[in-house]
């Protein structure tokens, strides 16, 4: 045990593929998490290579130490979220196309084993005196959503890409225990899945969100014969067609062939038959993850479902499974990514050595477990950059007018978010009501696709006036939900309605970011619009952490005003005269 009067510690990490990230548990508590891109400021904080995986997240691991008061030796568990030994045994005898030296050769997977082993002896020499613990990926994931899901007894489905072999387990959470009782191994993997589709659709293997986005633009009925040869539900399971897929080789031929079309490059416009290859992947996607929702409830007979692992991200496919699977409640790790699986191993260690009668830990009311920063932080930064900046007594009430103005914000508060979603404290906010705001922030502040939707932060409380939702769900505050938008509402708000009539909502709670509830609330009295337009607060980059983080990015681009803290931050000091010359208006 440390010297320290904290009981255990556990920091967990996670490193081997990409999302790096560093989370610290406290007696059972979780006290800080954070993901390394946001530090180092490189998108995922590295590729997934065969060469890189003991690069370990120094970074976000220093500020969970440094959260905590402590130095590393006096942390008493480490845990790492994979399992190398099991990796290699279990990619031994593998026959399939790969690249040379690649992933699931002889040579590219000891050369990887080789390197992830030199992970405990790196924090051994830089003082860590503890106990070393791997712990498998996949139940890093499980961990991540059932112990700070709050439920007692709950199914839990883990799904991504791949961990040591596994791409989905289906399993069963206990008081303290975690179990499995069906597993889908490689090549059956919808991540990989959907990462081959991706590249194909002229995209990168990160960028699911824009085939979803994609999807909604087309027909699934025109390429449904295609994808039922690619992909069916089996067992308790699913099947995929790993020669036609070919996932561990860059050859798209065979989906070519299948298709009927060539791979699209990136700049290349988007056809028709590309708006129907990615509604036709949706649609498999729904069906095969309804399969697993049913099957596990068949194994469990649990009224409650907790889900984590990149796949779990699938807003639309989450919907479909909750509103007409058999589960009452959902929680969904909003960390459902690698990232998660730092604080899911953290979980899992704690619970294993402790062995409490119960789960010790407690519910996660919300994600806000990053750096924070005090006024006097954010002055010093403000300073020491070209900016020019206000001090305001109701910063809620201000920013609330200068979006009803037509004013993008940068808004940065609190504790930053961990996991892929910006949920009101590192965001970008606007007026949901003009149209012309998705062609203007994807174009002149994003930098990204047209075709890419905009989210609205609602209200908890009118959240059910404004979208059909037949089910509440604990996720629907964390960005992993789509509903459809009411048709009498619809026109009231263009910039956050997708093309198919539906919204990835965040609903905001009073209770757990009172800040951002008031901005929204002093919103609705201006305007009768109980919501606003909610983006992430970064521009081809990871998410802003820091102070300087954010006002680099509002220096160099079209964005308005920064509210940082108790501070409003402008590129000059017209616009600062123009806002104190409207807000006298007010008084």
């Amino acid at each position: 045990m440390n010297n320290t009067n904290a009981g255990l510690i556990v920091l967990g990490v996670n490193s081997v593929y990409h999302e790096s990230s560093a989370a610290i548990v406290v007696d059972g508590k979780l006290l800080f998490a954070i993901e390394e891109e946001r530090l180092n400021r490189v998108k995922h904080a590295k590729p997934a290579n065969l060469d890189n995986p003991h690069l370990l997240p120094h970074l976000a691991i220093n500020e969970c130490l440094a959260k905590a008061g402590i130095r590393l030796e006096q942390v008493d568990v480490i845990a790492v979220s994979f399992n190398p030994i099991k990796r290699l045994v279990r990619h031994r005898n593998l026959t399939e196309a790969c690249e040379p030296e690649g992933w699931g050769t002889e040579t590219g997977e000891q050369k990887f084993f080789d390197r992830i082993m030199t992970i405990p002896r790196q924090l051994t020499e830089q003082g860590f005196a503890g106990q070393f613990m791997w712990v498998d990926h996949e139940m890093a994931h499980a961990a991540s959503a059932f112990y700070p899901s709050g439920f007692d007894h709950a199914a839990i489905i883990s799904i991504d890409g791949i961990g040591e072999f596994e791409s989905a387990s289906l399993g069963e959470g206990n008081k303290r225990n975690i179990h499995f009782n069906s597993i889908v191994d490689y090549p059956n993997s919808i991540g990989f899945l959907w990462e081959k589709f991706s590249k194909f659709l002229g995209f990168s293997e990160y960028d699911a969100c824009k085939v979803m986005s994609v999807a909604s633009f087309g027909d699934p009925e025109i390429y449904a014969r295609q994808f039922e040869d690619l992909a069916h539900v089996s067992g308790n399971g699913f099947l995929l067609d790993a020669k036609t897929l070919n996932f561990r080789f860059e050859n798209y031929s065979a989906l070519e062939s299948l298709f009927n079309i060539k791979k699209r490059n990136a700049d290349e416009p988007l056809l028709e038959a590309h708006y129907n290859i990615a509604a036709a992947l949706q649609r498999v996607t729904t069906k095969i993850l309804l399969h697993l929702c049913e099957t596990v409830y068949a194994q469990t007979k649990s009224k409650n479902l907790c889900m984590a692992g990149g796949v779990a991200l699938n807003c639309v496919a989450n919907t479909i499974l909750f509103e007409q699977g058999p589960f009452e409640n959902i929680f969904i790790q909003p960390a459902a990514n690698d990232a998660g699986t730092a604080l899911g191993c953290a979980f899992y260690a704690y619970n294993l050595i402790m062995q409490p009668e119960s789960i010790e830990t407690q519910k996660q009311e919300h994600t806000y477990l990053g750096s924070s920063f005090d006024n006097d932080q954010i002055l010093s930064e403000i300073k020491n950059s070209n900016a020019f900046h206000i001090k305001l007594d109701n910063i809620e009430v201000e920013v609330a007018r200068l979006i009803a103005r037509g004013k993008v914000i940068g808004w940065f508060q609190g504790a930053m978010e961990f996991g892929p979603r910006a949920l009101g404290n590192r965001s970008l906010l606007a007026d949901p009501r003009n149209a012309d705001m998705v062609r203007y922030l994807n174009s002149l502040v994003k930098h990204r696709e047209d075709h890419r939707p905009f989210c609205p932060s609602v209200l908890t409380e009118y959240a059910g006036e404004w979208f059909d939702i037949k089910k509440e769900a604990e996720a629907a505050r964390y960005m992993l939900m789509a509903y459809p938008v009411k048709k009498d509402k619809i026109a009231r708000i263009p910039a956050v309605v997708h093309v198919d009539g539906t919204s990835r909502i965040q609903r905001v709670d009073s209770r757990t970011n009172p800040k951002y509830h008031r901005l929204i609330s002093e919103f609705h009295k201006l305007t009768g619009i109980p919501l606003v337009l909610n983006t992430s607060f970064n521009d081809r980059e990871p998410v802003v952490c820091t102070p300087k983080d954010a006002i680099k990015t509002v220096l160099r681009t079209n964005i308005d005003y920064l509210a940082i803290g108790d501070y409003l931050v402008a590129k000059d000091q017209a616009s600062l005269d123009a806002f104190s010359l409207e807000a006298a208006v007010h008084i």
